[in-house]
């Protein structure tokens, strides 16, 4: 089962942060692993960007990593094989990744109308065409793909997507439980997930909640190798240490107090506007940490008002 060289090797799954389009940038990323996400993947880029960007292009600031990230994978997405297997070639060469993961599971309605992310589960002809063009492009490095389990409940397609895509040489998949026309409503379907897992020899991992939350004894029941959390980690960097302890069926750790909180998010503000990101920017990025403090309604309403980091900072030490 062993897919990366630095994949984890204690009992039990290992934990991933998911790909999240606008938040898993380099600062949110490096939060997450220091409470107990294990591996990371950039942001999604589009194949016809990769292969269109300079030197000097802000795409790579999407894909940039450091050592202290690995391992590491590079997310790629788009409809043609030849432009993702090119594409997967350049940040082969350029980052040395640990691994590519393909995007099957996009729902978004700019990503779908171009035939890309989740869409490509009507057409799994070319979706493995996509993965084979990768995985010959790259063939030193391990190729991955995440998929939902289908478009609609009317064609469930992840088991036998998944036994194709072993087939042509991907390494490991991550299942989505939830259809693209489902969206994020619903409640994951772990038992689908769990098909898969009797479907392939390849590594699994599943994602998606029940009931806002990663239930441990039917993800360990499921025999996934790995869990990826995606929005529940949103302002929750904890999730990681509290989902560790529960898979190992430990007593759950105690809640960051709201001082912790505060800290957290200040930490991560402080992080992002140094990485060079606008306050409008930053704002969005920081608001989901406010959830479970009081007065929460309020310090957001302020956030919104503030205009630089010294503002924000004189907020958290003087909490409205």
């Amino acid at each position: 089962m062993i897919l990366l060289s630095h994949w984890p090797t204690h009992p039990g799954p290992a934990l991933f942060l998911a790909p999240m389009a606008g938040f898993c940038d380099q600062s949110f990323r490096r939060l997450c692993k220091g409470f107990g996400a294990e591996v990371l993947t950039s942001e999604f880029v589009m194949a016809n960007a990769v292969l269109n960007a300079g030197d000097d292009s802000r795409l790579w600031n999407l894909v940039r990593f450091g050592e202290d990230e690995r391992p590491f994978g590079i997310q790629l997405f788009g409809a043609d094989a030849g432009l993702l297997g090119e594409a997967a070639a350049k940040v082969r060469e350029r980052f040395r990744p640990d691994f590519i993961d393909l995007n099957y599971g996009c729902p978004a309605p700019k990503i779908v109308g171009q035939n890309a992310g989740s869409a490509l589960l009507k057409d799994l002809p070319n979706a493995l065409a996509i993965a084979k063009a990768v995985v010959e492009a790259a063939p030193d490095t391990p190729v991955t793909a995440k998929m939902r389990l289908g478009w609609d409940f009317s064609h469930i397609v992840a088991a036998d997507f998944a036994k194709m895509l072993e087939s042509v040489g991907v390494r490991a998949v991550t299942v989505h439980g939830r259809t693209r026309v489902q969206g994020y409503s619903g409640d994951a379907d772990w038992k689908a997930i769990a098909a898969v897992v009797k479907a392939v020899q390849i590594p699994v991992v599943g994602n998606g909640a029940v009931n806002g939350t990663y239930p441990a004894e039917i993800i360990r029941e499921s025999g996934v190798a790995g869990v990826m959390v995606g929005r529940a980690a949103l302002g929750n960097p904890w999730i990681f240490r509290q989902l560790r302890a529960a898979l190992a069926g430990e007593a759950e750790p105690e809640k960051p107090t709201p001082d912790q909180r505060r800290s957290a998010l200040l930490a991560y503000a402080r992080s992002l506007d140094a990485a060079g990101e606008t306050f409008s920017h930053i704002r969005p990025k920081i608001k989901p940490f406010t959830g479970d403090l009081a007065g929460a309604r309020k310090l957001r309403h302020a956030i919104d008002g503030a205009k630089t980091l010294a503002e924000l900072e004189a907020l958290l030490t003087h909490p409205v």
